[in-house]
């Protein structure tokens, strides 16, 4: 049995002050992935601080700059379905609205959503190597069944993948992430929030161990008008994706003047590719530039023995979003994509 302490923290720096102390201290917040790995002792704690006292970093509101900031404790519902998310970054929305269970989604924390451990059914078993889990064991994955596993990014030490919606969408929306540690207030574009296995799989983001993230920043542009958010997976419901995208655009006319499609459960991080988006910009919407895009960002992709369908997946997840994205009526229940 793990027993440990438990304490409410009432501000940011008295919060940090305690997990600074002792490595074996965590904040908690939500708690549905923390609790989670507890439950099959794949973390233990000395302590726990609470942070759901601290009366700051739960709104969420708009900044002078025209972006708006949402509070890292604001819970992933109350996010998904505030007025302001829904009619300026629907494509937030809907990707949040995409993942886990409605009540997961209530308890888990914006912050929260971020940090969640990239992972696959290995790491779960203690009678088998990995390297997420003790770090070089080996990766019983590469040739184990892989056919949930990443297309993108691998390394020979890990090819788990990042299991979030709603960090796909940010990643599209080029956010950016505030926190706060023993050293000050730092912030960290998305796109440099999260790592690539490489030699440490272990480490899946760029915070310290005794930073906190307070903030999560978006930018003016949401693309309200043109967007979606596709997510294929095995069930429809509470289930990790296979191949999410999410796919953002900003049209003159039938010109296309600026691209997002970031790709989630194909890597170990929400995976973008600047160079499909750069071909697409001042092109024509059309699906012969989408399948064009879509060729370019599989170009990469390597497969092993049971996932090798998720390239062609891939594939076709892109260009079907990026039509739908053209009418984001497409999205709504009981609509047909377009063709």
């Amino acid at each position: 049995m793990n027993n440990f302490s438990y304490t409410r923290a009432s501000n940011i720096s008295e919060a940090i002050q305690k997990v600074s102390a002792d490595a074996d201290t965590k904040f908690v917040a939500g708690g549905t992935n923390l609790i989670d790995l507890w439950k099959y002792n794949l973390t233990n704690f000395n302590a726990l601080v609470d942070i759901n006292s601290i009366q700051d970093h739960h709104n969420i509101e708009e900044k002078a700059d025209g972006g708006v900031r949402l509070g890292a404790f604001a819970k992933n519902a109350q996010t998904a379905y505030h007025p302001i998310i829904e009619e300026r970054y629907p494509l937030l929305s809907r990707a949040i609205l995409a993942g886990a269970s409605g009540q997961i989604r209530n308890m888990a924390t914006n912050g929260g959503n971020l940090l969640q451990r990239t992972r696959c059914y290995y790491f779960y078993d203690p009678a088998v190597p990995c390297n997420k889990r003790e770090p070089g064991s080996g990766c019983s994955a590469i040739k184990g069944y892989n056919r949930i596993m990443a297309i993108f990014g691998t390394s020979e030490n890990c090819i788990a993948v990042f299991p979030s919606d709603m960090c796909i969408a940010l990643a599209a929306l080029d956010a950016v992430v505030n926190v706060s540690g023993p050293g000050g207030e730092r912030s960290l574009p998305f796109a440099d929030f999260h790592r690539l296995p490489g030699d440490t799989p272990h480490l899946d983001n760029n915070l310290n161990p005794d930073e906190i993230i307070t903030s999560i920043d978006l930018p003016e542009k949401g693309f309200s008008k043109n967007y979606s958010y596709l997510k294929l997976r095995d069930r429809n419901s509470y289930a990790f994706a296979l191949v999410s995208v999410a796919t953002a655009f900003e049209l003159e006319g039938d010109k296309i003047k600026d691209a997002r499609i970031a790709l989630g459960g194909v890597a170990h991080k929400p995976w973008r590719v600047k160079q499909a988006e750069e071909f697409l910009q001042n092109n024509t919407a059309s699906r012969e530039n989408f399948v064009a895009a879509a060729d370019i960002i599989v170009k990469d992709a390597v497969a092993y023995e049971y996932n090798s369908f998720k390239i062609e997946l891939t594939k076709r997840a892109i260009i079907r979003n990026c039509m739908m994205a053209l009418n984001p009526e497409t999205q709504l229940p009981g609509a047909q994509p377009s063709a």
